[in-house]
């Protein structure tokens, strides 16, 4: 099993900028993805960034170019650089660990709050 925490969310003016992490333990295998999701109120989960264990990237459409997906394979920690952010930035944010090999798995952590004011 893999365990996910993360942290640094909180509360930010619009055009601010946050810094998320999420430290993952247990049974990490390679190659995995990680990644954020966010969930806003009243909404459904939405894919925000991912990174490979190779270090490859994607980013959803809304947040790339203010968003950053980085990760430190020796600490198993990924990070999520939040630039100009906006009101619609508003979430609680989910890091996940993902792998399809040996067997597909799927792993959550608990959420951290993002709220961006205008």
């Amino acid at each position: 099993q893999v365990q996910l925490v993360e942290s640094g969310g909180g509360l930010v003016q619009a055009g601010g900028s946050l810094r998320l992490s999420c430290a993952a333990s247990g049974s990490i295998l390679s190659p995995n993805f990680m990644g954020w999701y966010r969930q806003a109120p009243g909404k459904q989960r939405e894919w925000v960034a991912r990174i490979h264990s190779g270090g490859s990237t994607n980013y959803a459409d809304s947040v790339k170019g203010r968003f950053t997906i980085s990760r430190d394979n020796a600490k198993n920690t990924v990070y999520l650089q939040m630039n100009s952010l906006k009101p619609e930035d508003t979430a609680v944010y989910y890091c996940n660990y993902r792998r399809s090999f040996p067997t597909s798995y799927d792993s959550w952590g608990q959420g951290t709050q993002v709220t961006v004011s205008s």
